[in-house]
């Protein structure tokens, strides 16, 4: 019997190198999607998708900073060195991470246009419901 199929682990850094994090992505670069909420569209990044058990942290775990607002459902992870965001945790799928494309080594986000775009402005989590 063969061994089943894995997906190679992809490498992610942030700026400075201080963290680096081995990312599984759940369908390779083809969820590459942005947002436009009111965090998203400042930070202007590209993500694209890993399962939560898809995220390992090589070094620098206690560089890492996390940034929550509003319903704090999504957490967003950030180099405290240099800044660069490079995964969070989505509240449109708890269950997935969205991870920084341009921070995955040898993919440059200019490659991956056109990106769809998702609308965070109107997000179901923000509906009030009855």
């Amino acid at each position: 019997m063969n061994a089943p199929q894995t997906t190679p682990a992809h490498r992610l850094t942030c700026h400075c190198g201080a963290v680096e994090l081995a990312v599984q992505l759940s369908d390779g670069l083809a969820t590459a999607r942005r947002c436009d909420c009111s965090f998203c569209r400042r930070r202007g990044a590209i993500a694209v998708s890993a399962p939560l058990d898809g995220i390992r942290i090589v070094r620098g775990a206690e560089n890492l900073t996390l940034y929550q607002w509003g319903t704090g459902a999504a957490k967003h992870w950030f180099c405290k060195t240099c800044g660069i965001y490079t995964h969070h945790q989505r509240r449109s799928n708890p269950n997935q991470y969205g991870v920084n494309a341009a921070c995955l080594e040898g993919v440059n986000p200019r490659d991956l246009d056109p990106v769809p775009w998702m609308d965070g402005v109107n997000h179901p989590s923000d509906r009030k419901s009855g």
